[in-house]
C-alpha cells in the first residue's frame, strides 16, 4: 500500500508540478502528518521540496522528468493497448487520456532532448585547455557559415582514409562533446554531418554559395541514440569523482546513502557509457548492472596490459 501511494504522489507531481498536502491527504484518506512522510521518503530520490506560505505546497523541480529510456517502445506500445482494451470493457475518459499521454511520449521523448538554438540563450566556449588549432577550425568553419564561404576539406575517415571534399557549411553543431560541421557536401551531393575532429586540413576556395533551405528537424541530432537501448545504471560515486559525476549525471541524480554517494537512472548501453567511467577511474564502481560490470572491467585489464 505504502508503494503505491508513494508512485501516486509521484504521478500526481510529474502532472502538476505541485499539490497541497491537504489534497493529497483527502485523496488517499490520510493525516497531512503522513502525507509529509511520504514525501520525505520521495525527497530521497526525487528533487521534491515544500514551499511555505500562502502559494505553497508540495512540489518537484521543473527540470526533473521521467528519463529518456524509462520505458521502451515496445513497453510504450504494449501499455497503450492494455489502455485500448480496459477502455472497450470500462469506457472511462481517464484511459483515453493516459492513452494520449503515452501516444505523444514516445513521439516526444527524444525530440524533447535538443535546445531551442534561440539567438541569445546559449553561449559555448570553444577555446580548449591546450592546443588552440582546434579552436582555429571552429573559427574558421565558423567565419564561412557567416560569408557562405565554399570550404575545400581533407576528411579522414573512422578508418583513417582520407578523402577530398567540397562543402558549403550551414551550421556548427555540438554533440556530446564533440563538434560537428552541418553543412551540403558537393561530392556526395546531399547535406552530411562532419566531425571538426576528422578535418586534417581546411582552404577556403574563395567560392561562395546560396545557402539552401533546411530545417532543424533535418538536422539527424538523434541519429548517436536511436538504436542503442538503455539500461538502469547503479553507480557509487566516490569523493575523488563526485565534482565530475556531477557534470555528468547532473546534482539531482545523486544520492547518499550512509557515508557514500550513488546514482542510479537510465544510460545509453553502448562504448561511449564504458569509455566515460573508465574517464573517472576509481572515482565510479559500477554496482549493477553485472554485464555493465564485466564490460567496464574487461576494459580496464587491457588498458593495464599496456602498460605491463
Amino acid at each position: 500500500m505504502k508503494f503505491v501511494i508513494l508512485l501516486d504522489i509521484f504521478f500526481e507531481l510529474l502532472a502538476k508540478r505541485k499539490v497541497t498536502a491537504t489534497y493529497l491527504a483527502q485523496k488517499h484518506e490520510l493525516s497531512i502528518r503522513t502525507i509529509y512522510r511520504y514525501v520525505d521518503l520521495l525527497s530521497m530520490c526525487v528533487p521534491v521540496f515544500v514551499l511555505q506560505g500562502r502559494n505553497g505546497g508540495i512540489c518537484i523541480s521543473d527540470s526533473y522528468k521521467l528519463p529518456v529510456g524509462f520505458m521502451t517502445k515496445e513497453e510504450y506500445e504494449s501499455a497503450i493497448e492494455a489502455l485500448s482494451v480496459m477502455y472497450s470493457q470500462i469506457p472511462e475518459e481517464r484511459f483515453l487520456a493516459a492513452q494520449r499521454k503515452l501516444s505523444s511520449r514516445i513521439k516526444s521523448e527524444i525530440r524533447n532532448l535538443t535546445l531551442s538554438g534561440e539567438i541569445g540563450s546559449i553561449i559555448v566556449d570553444s577555446s580548449s585547455w591546450g592546443d588552440s588549432r582546434f579552436q582555429e577550425k571552429i573559427r574558421l568553419t565558423e567565419n564561412c557559415i557567416r560569408d557562405c564561404s565554399v570550404l575545400e576539406i581533407d576528411y579522414r575517415s573512422r578508418i583513417g582514409e582520407t578523402t577530398k571534399r567540397k562543402i558549403e557549411p550551414h551550421t556548427l553543431v555540438f554533440k556530446q562533446g564533440i563538434w560537428y560541421v552541418y553543412a551540403y557536401c558537393r561530392k556526395q551531393s546531399a547535406f552530411r554531418l562532419f566531425r571538426l575532429g576528422r578535418i586534417y586540413s581546411a582552404f577556403i576556395t574563395g567560392e561562395t554559395f546560396t545557402k539552401r533551405t533546411f530545417k532543424r528537424e533535418d538536422i539527424p541530432l538523434n541519429y548517436w541514440s536511436n538504436e542503442v537501448e538503455s539500461v538502469n545504471v547503479l553507480l557509487e560515486i566516490r569523493e575523488n569523482a563526485f565534482a565530475d559525476a556531477q557534470d555528468w549525471l547532473g546534482v539531482e541524480n545523486l544520492q547518499k546513502r550512509g557515508e557514500n554517494w550513488y546514482a542510479e537512472l537510465f544510460l545509453p548501453s553502448d562504448e561511449t557509457l564504458v569509455k566515460k567511467i573508465i574517464a573517472l577511474g576509481d572515482g565510479v564502481i559500477v554496482k549493477e548492472p553485472n554485464d555493465l560490470r564485466e564490460k567496464v572491467k574487461l576494459q580496464a585489464q587491457k588498458i593495464a596490459k599496456l602498460y605491463e
